[in-house]
């Protein structure tokens, strides 16, 4: 799948004169072609600074780099249908609901996994960026592919993005030693990539429970349909390398969820057939444009908290922590729209499917 007879550089950034890129990411970018048995690291247009680049792809050989894939190891989306109508939903109630709940610890649900959770949390979001989401559709653009995945334009979807919480921090404190790899077949890489493994599954379980208690707590008894389930923080063996990604997808399993802000549509986004110029990944998201240490002093001032709890879209946000509601307005993230524009002309797929937010819940 990854040609040996394309010249691929090892370094490129995938991105145009609309997407704006920090310096001291593509400088972090840069230094991961450094790091052992690395042959090959692109950035995608949703780059932007962290502990290490977040927005990343890294082809390595021989080597596992758990610090590369960071604290929240398989941290991703899953979107569900829901079998409630739209015309049906009130946001407005759901969200009266959902603020007064102290927090989804309270909410009880069944669940019947046959070995113990890792995660002490088992059913939590989670802080940061992390979200659940209420969404309805809003506009297809691929009817074809759209309905090959079975989804109803007439139902309720729920977004929810969260990771691996506690259990992700234990194994980056028990497996992360600086920058140094894993030297693959080692006994330490064999380690981290089982608990890599576990840590994807209970990510993916964590996802599930947090939708399903959600809907019990506002008293909805429909199923759940999982739509996508998607990481972004882990590794994928493809030929013989291994491929790392830091807050980007794959594009080798179909159509993926790509969210702006909560200010913002998610879209659907179907890979094309060749992905290999991107190490066959895509963005995550919008990726961020402010640190989140600068959001409070710059919006303060123009925004209250009861204006950022709705959206330009007219959806609700339910968010406590006077914190987070700064941090995580859609003003401190980049334009998602061009980020899609910049993956279409570079020619890694397109848009399918978009999805308005009606409720964004962040406790």
């Amino acid at each position: 799948m990854i040609s040996k007879n394309v010249n691929w550089p090892a370094f490129e950034l995938i991105a145009n004169d609309k997407c704006w890129i920090e310096a001291e990411a593509i400088r972090g970018l840069e230094a991961l072609t450094r790091l052992e048995g690395v042959e090959r690291v692109v950035g995608l247009p949703d780059l932007h600074p962290g502990l290490s680049p977040v927005g990343v792809a890294v082809a390595a050989r021989n080597f596992v780099h758990p610090f590369l894939l960071g604290e929240d190891l398989g941290c991703g989306m899953s979107l569900f249908e829901t079998g409630i109508s739209i015309k049906k939903f009130k946001p407005e109630k759901a969200a009266g609901i959902l603020e007064a709940l102290e927090s989804l610890a309270a909410v009880e649900v069944e669940f019947d996994f046959e070995e113990p959770s890792p995660i002490k949390n088992l059913g939590s979001i989670g802080g940061g960026n992390h979200f659940l989401e209420f969404q309805a559709a809003e506009k297809i653009t691929d009817k074809k592919v759209v309905e090959k995945m079975d989804l109803d334009p007439g139902r309720i979807l729920i977004l929810v993005h969260s990771g691996s919480r506690d259990f992700g921090r234990t194994i980056y404190e028990k497996c992360v030693q600086g920058l140094d790899g894993l030297p693959q077949g080692s006994a330490a890489a064999q380690e981290y990539l089982a608990l890599h493994d576990q840590a994807l599954k209970w990510a993916s379980r964590n996802r599930l429970l947090v939708a399903k208690k959600v809907l019990t707590a506002l008293a909805v008894k429909e199923e759940l349909r999982l739509i996508l389930d998607i990481a972004h923080n882990y590794l994928e063996p493809i030929d013989d390398l291994i491929v790392h990604r830091k807050g980007a997808v794959s594009a080798l399993k179909g159509p993926v969820v790509i969210p702006g802000s909560r200010g913002t549509v998610t879209s659907l986004f179907n890979p094309a057939p060749d992905t290999a110029k991107s190490l066959f990944s895509l963005s995550h998201g919008a990726g961020r444009k402010w640190r989140r240490c600068d959001c409070r002093g710059r919006l303060e001032a123009k925004w209250t908290r009861q204006e950022l709890r709705r959206t330009a879209l007219g959806s609700h946000v339910i968010c406590t922590d006077k914190a987070t509601l700064y941090e995580e307005a859609p003003q401190a993230y980049k334009n998602v729209a061009e980020i899609l524009k910049c993956l279409e002309q570079n020619g890694l797929g397109k848009v399918i499917m978009t999805l308005a937010p009606l409720l964004t819940y962040k406790l």
